[in-house]
């Protein structure tokens, strides 16, 4: 049976050898103890992005709008200086980039978070090289 919890954070992990045990403590602060084997965990699902909210553009859901996300009027906004569009993976500001669960559009894994990552480097190069 597979259980969601959310806004739970887990405080141990415990076994022999592999996972027999999980505490967690809840919303209320009580922690518990739960005889389990395998544990799936969801991060990145809420931007934490307010604090860019003055330096680059943003989706409605604090996640930061990259490349072919971004619309004319967040460029505008931005006074996007370039004659070149953002690259793929490009903020509304030149030459810095997002990858990752902050991105919009992001699939929030961590192969895809890497992949991106990697993607990124080479646009960063392309900027550099400007």
């Amino acid at each position: 049976m597979i259980q969601v919890r959310t806004r739970t954070e887990i405080v141990a992990l415990e076994g022999n050898g592999h996972l027999e045990r999980v505490l967690w403590r809840d919303g209320t602060g009580a922690i518990t103890s739960h005889d389990l084997r395998h544990v799936f965990l969801m991060t990145g699902a809420e931007a934490s992005t307010g604090w860019l909210s003055d330096g680059v553009a943003l989706d409605a859901k604090g996640f930061v709008k990259t490349g072919p996300d971004l619309t004319r009027d967040d460029l505008a906004a931005a006074q996007w200086p370039l004659e070149r569009s953002p690259y793929l993976l490009e903020t509304s500001r030149p030459g810095v980039f997002a990858v990752g669960d902050v991105r919009c559009g992001n699939v929030k894994r961590v192969a895809s978070a890497v992949g991106e990552g990697s993607i990124a480097i080479s646009f960063v190069h392309r900027v550099l090289a400007e």
